[in-house]
């Protein structure tokens, strides 16, 4: 079995790869390709060699939420109610959508939870660092490509590659997923794209273009988790973006109707759902499959506190479940620290439970990388404490095998 499963090549533009295909063939036979970066092991605890299961029923049910809330995202009403509290960055539709989105999933005995929507989800390809998982197949690294092509061929509207990519984050050379990041490095580089891995402090980016080394800079893939580019070192980025000169994937928008963890509290509000007048088959899958979910400002904080073992409290800034926390495990005086009006309320589901090689049980999340309304593969996560980690030995990301019902 691969070690990232890909379902299908899925949001492509359909009418024709072959222009496209055949601009790539001549700049790979024009280009010394030696210039791939060489890989970088997997950071030890990030992959697992267990596999965790899931029925098909499951999978329906997690790609049916994914597909509503896509559906639910290009709804103009649910757009213009969420306009009204997001920065000008999110405002801007730049006619395309978002790579590698990631849905969060617990297993429960009700079938799945979706705990969380990911703009800039990491761990996809880091099992293909392991020799010993199996190899991508040559489908599989076409698929991915293929959707960073359709990403630039929606923005720029021709069918012409890239000429440069930046993989961008902050201090990249730095962070955990790194390794995974020279690994699309080298995807890019494969059809003849130039690519650079880069601190935004490393771009010259204003209204007037995006540049590196005096070159520009068509397409950046962003990890950076400045989701609305609101920080002095990406005023520029943000400047050219809102200018429409670099296609920025993610983007501030998906980000803002999809991710930002606010919109929890609407899909699972049947009230707003209503109110966004989706469709009745859609509301049912979204309110089967969310978690309840309110801004601690909109409950009362005695009552949250007096039934703490029901929820978990999530700052609404913080990503890769920082400074998040179980209600059941959480002190008064931590309590009274959070912010009502910048946290996330959650109603706590336990993971399932994943055996592993030496006899110990891991919890559980599932992953769906997701492009535009279609699952591109699915990777679980195994760990042990309070959240998902990659410091539990014999976790991390592990292969998923599909149960027929």
């Amino acid at each position: 079995m691969p070690a990232f499963v890909i379902f299908a090549c899925s949001g492509i533009i359909k009418s024709d790869f072959n222009l496209a295909a055949r601009i790539i063939k001549d700049r790979v036979m024009d280009q010394d390709c030696t210039s791939k970066q060489k890989s970088q092991p997997a950071p030890e605890h990030s992959v697992s060699t267990a596999f965790a299961t899931l029925s098909a029923g499951h999978l329906k049910t997690m790609l049916r939420c994914v597909r509503a809330l896509y559906r639910l995202s290009h709804n103009p009403l649910y757009q213009n109610f969420v306009a009204n509290g997001i920065p000008a960055s999110a405002r801007l539709d730049p006619g395309h959508d978002s790579v590698m989105m990631g849905y969060d999933f617990h297993l429960t005995e009700h079938g799945p939870k979706l705990i969380e929507v990911n703009t800039n989800a990491g761990g996809a390809l880091l099992p293909w660092l392991r020799a010993d998982l199996g190899q991508p197949a040559e489908k599989d690294k076409k698929n991915l490509r293929d959707m960073f092509l359709s990403e630039f061929f929606r923005f720029s509207g021709a069918m012409n590659p890239p000429d440069a990519i930046v993989i961008l984050d902050e201090k990249p050379e730095e962070q955990f997923l790194y390794p995974e990041m020279v690994c699309f490095a080298n995807l890019f580089k494969e059809m003849g794209i130039k690519t650079c891995i880069l601190d935004p402090d490393e771009l010259k980016a204003s209204a007037q273009g995006v540049f590196h080394d005096h070159e520009k800079v068509d397409l950046i893939y962003n990890r950076h988790t400045d989701f609305y580019l609101e920080t002095e070192p990406m005023r520029g980025l943000r400047e050219g973006y809102l200018a429409g000169r670099v296609c920025l994937t993610p983007n501030p928008r998906t980000y803002a109707l999809l991710a930002d963890k606010r919109r929890l509290a609407l899909w699972s509000d049947e009230k707003y759902l209503r109110q966004f007048q989706v469709p009745s088959a859609e509301r049912e899958i979204l309110i089967k499959t969310i978690l309840e979910s309110h801004l601690m400002s909109d409950l009362d904080a005695e009552d949250i506190w007096s039934n703490k073992g029901d929820w978990v409290l999530k700052p609404l800034t913080k990503f890769g479940s920082r400074g998040v926390i179980l209600g059941k495990k959480i002190s008064r005086k931590r309590f009274d620290e959070f912010v009502p009006e910048e946290t996330l309320v959650q109603k706590f589901v336990p993971p399932s439970l994943t055996p592993t090689q030496t006899d110990e049980t891991l919890k559980t999340d599932f992953r769906l990388f997701v492009y535009r309304d279609k699952a591109l593969g699915i990777l679980a996560r195994l760990f042990q404490g309070q959240v998902t980690n990659m410091r539990t030995p014999g976790g991390g990301f592990a292969r998923v095998k599909i149960l027929q019902d």
